[in-house]
């Protein structure tokens, strides 16, 4: 059995993950909120946008964590189709649990169908990018720790959900993120406690890439998404904004919107 570190680098590949996780989580959330007060094609994009922001934190987070994942008495490899296809799962289940409770008439229905389906998604997405690690030597799961795992991650995407349902101002966004930014690595880092690596020693090369040059460049770009969407969000007009500015542009030069008093 191979020895597994699951933070070769030090505290540095499981903080920045958690930063990343918690990023994509407040920026979901903040879309989704714009989407709550908008309507037709606004709340639409809203719901993408949010849906792609909430996807590429958590994927984000799991391969950043990855980086530190190491195995003694074997290298690491990892399947490019299939890590393309995990990022593409995230995206798509995180897309269909946000518009389950963008348009759901019955928001506790849509919370449960939503979070069941996120969090079934977010598991997906985990175990999809483990079997596409390639390594010398067979790759084991304990499966009540994978229960675990998979619960947790359904447990954090309802309670996602329902904080983009209920939550409003801007601080109770950044604690709720700071939250599921914490479900979401528990549920990496429960996930990998599952795993067992019995070793075959070979010098037969490895297929695949390695982390660092695929799944690096590929974490740095989507950071860099998240970052700039953040900034695009953070500057766009809330609903409310855009409503008083039109008011102000509807009102005469020097006039106010308040109704004058009556004299007798």
């Amino acid at each position: 059995m191979g020895h597994l570190d699951h933070a070769a680098f030090g505290w540095l590949t499981p903080v920045l993950s958690y930063a990343m996780a918690c990023i994509g989580a407040a920026l979901g959330l903040r879309c989704t909120v714009r989407a709550l007060g908008a309507t037709g094609r606004s709340r639409r994009n809203w719901l993408i946008t949010a849906a792609s922001a909430i996807g590429t934190g958590i994927w984000t987070m799991h391969f950043v964590a990855m980086l530190g994942f190491a195995v003694s008495g074997t290298d690491i490899r990892y399947d490019v189709p299939l890590t393309v296809l995990s990022l593409l799962v995230a995206m798509v289940v995180v897309c269909a649990g946000v518009f389950a409770v963008g348009y759901g008439r019955d928001r506790t229905r849509a919370l449960l169908v939503g979070g069941l389906t996120t969090g079934l998604g977010v598991a997906s997405m985990h175990y999809l990018g483990m079997a596409a690690v390639r390594l010398h030597g067979e790759v084991t799961y304990d499966l009540m720790l994978v229960a675990l795992s998979v619960l947790i991650a359904v447990v954090a995407a309802t309670a996602a959900l329902w904080a983009a349902l209920n939550i409003k101002s801007p601080v109770a966004v950044t604690v709720a993120s700071l939250v599921m930014g914490a479900a979401v690595s528990s549920m990496h880092y429960t996930g990998m406690l599952a795993v067992g690596v019995r070793v075959t020693p070979s010098g037969a090369a490895l297929p695949g890439a390695t982390a660092m040059q695929f799944i690096f460049p590929l974490a740095v770009g989507l950071g860099s998404y998240l970052f700039l969407t953040s900034a695009f969000v953070a500057l766009s007009p809330t609903t409310g904004e855009r409503e008083a500015s039109a008011l102000a542009q509807q009102a005469p030069d020097g006039a106010t919107t308040r109704p004058r008093a009556r004299t007798a």
